[in-house]
């Protein structure tokens, strides 16, 4: 199982101040991916003196040191996840912004099998796809 966000930023030895810890322990409890506005209004509720700038510079730092991924789906949004999370891959629908994550055993195969015949190692990657729900027939 992961190490908690919150201690591997003291591991690291990030200097949580309360505003940050809130910002961290809101991204920590998200099963989403929230963006700077969304992660705000979370963290909000552990401090309510939280500035939206305190937000922004704590994502910042916190993807600087590798901590959590910044995600672009499309919607002119930057989204965060930990870092840390097993590994999965997005399906975004275009139409509500919806983000899925999924994983098929055989995709992982077949892009390690296309990065072999083209004469490498796959040492990871990250995949979108973008779609619209097809009409119920």
């Amino acid at each position: 199982m992961p190490k908690a966000l919150l201690n591997r930023c003291e591991s690291l030895g990030i200097r949580l101040t309360g505003q940050r810890r809130a910002v961290v322990q809101a991204l920590e409890a998200s099963s989403d991916h929230p963006n700077v506005a969304e992660l705000h209004n979370r963290a909000v509720q552990l401090d309510p003196h939280l500035s939206i700038a305190t937000v922004y510079r704590t994502v910042k730092l916190l993807e600087e040191v590798g901590l959590v991924e910044k995600h672009d789906f499309g919607d002119g949004l930057a989204r965060y996840e930990d870092a840390d999370r097993e590994h999965h891959d997005h399906l975004i629908d275009i139409n509500t912004g919806r983000v899925i994550e999924f994983l098929d055993e055989e995709i992982e195969e077949l892009q390690k099998r296309i990065a072999h015949r083209l004469g490498y190692v796959l040492r990871g990657h990250r995949m979108e796809l973008y779609g619209e729900r097809r009409n119920k027939e």
